[in-house]
């Protein structure tokens, strides 16, 4: 989970909701977990999670790691706070504020962990390489992104976000492809690994009924890939955008007989351990 902002629209500053985000903590939770789980490194000194968000992950990587400093990396101040809160006092925390996008390591880190956060920057080709090479001989890079793009859910989003008379203000928030295939991925991290471990999983995510009403998957979606577009729009514009992305969804996901809904959710993964020759 990540702050986005500066590189889509200078004048939008999106402030992230931790309650909202974490109303569907454990269908979140599960793909970190298994990310981290595929993670073959004994006892790294360092741990770098970036993306960080409420913290929520990051204590994971402190109970794989008893002896690691773990530094937690976010744009948000409410999620760093809610961090913060979480692990006060347990001093193998450090929380840092800051745009992932201008994000450099004070020196090469052995664990580079990044969940459900990459896919708000843009230009993976210069990104991925650059990150990778601040990860030390040896070390390890593990991400886990959002790859539903191209699913009813977000196609709404764009189609929606694409007309009426937000579509100038929204325009910048468009992205309707910020993952490359997976073997784009493998090009592009393959001179520098030792080994590479890249897949995909398809998650039939269960939401149940909500008892404000609202459709499972906008409850979802208000947590993440909706929130730039209704920070971006104000007063009865933002309201008949959302009335008109619920109606689109309402459409694409039929709720079932007992208020809740199957959504199926892609997310690819990528561990990528470094060779032992530095070279950066």
């Amino acid at each position: 989970m990540a702050h986005a902002r500066a590189e889509h629209d200078p004048e939008v500053t999106m402030s992230w909701n931790p309650a909202q985000y974490l109303q569907y903590e454990d269908a979140r939770l599960r793909p970190a977990l298994e990310l981290l789980a595929r993670i073959r490194f004994a006892a790294p000194a360092t741990v770098v999670d970036m993306g960080c968000g409420a913290g929520n992950v990051a204590q994971h990587l402190a109970a794989r790691w008893p002896g690691a400093g773990i530094e937690g990396v976010d744009g948000d101040a409410a999620m760093l706070e809610r961090a913060r809160a979480a692990t006060a006092g347990d001093r193998r925390f450090a929380w840092t504020q800051c745009d992932l996008a201008a994000w450099r390591p004070r020196c090469h880190v052995e664990v580079l962990y990044s969940n459900a956060a990459l896919h708000w920057l843009d230009d993976h080709a210069a990104l991925f390489p650059r990150l990778f090479a601040t990860v030390a001989p040896g070390g390890v890079m593990a991400v886990q992104m959002p790859d539903n793009f191209h699913a009813p859910s977000h196609q709404a989003l764009f189609d929606v976000a694409s007309r009426g008379p937000w579509r100038e203000r929204l325009a910048p928030h468009v992205r309707r492809a910020p993952v490359a295939p997976l073997d784009r991925y493998h090009g592009w991290l393959e001179s520098r690994a030792a080994s590479l471990d890249l897949w995909a999983t398809e998650y039939l995510q269960w939401l149940p009924k909500r008892q404000d009403g609202e459709h499972p998957i906008v409850a979802w979606m208000r947590g993440t890939a909706l929130l730039p577009f209704l920070s971006a729009v104000e007063g009865e514009d933002r309201r008949a955008f959302a009335a008109e992305f619920s109606a689109r969804i309402e459409s694409a996901y039929p709720r079932r007989a007992d208020g809740g809904v199957l959504f199926p959710f892609r997310r690819i993964f990528i561990v990528a351990t470094r060779n032992q020759a530095r070279g950066d």
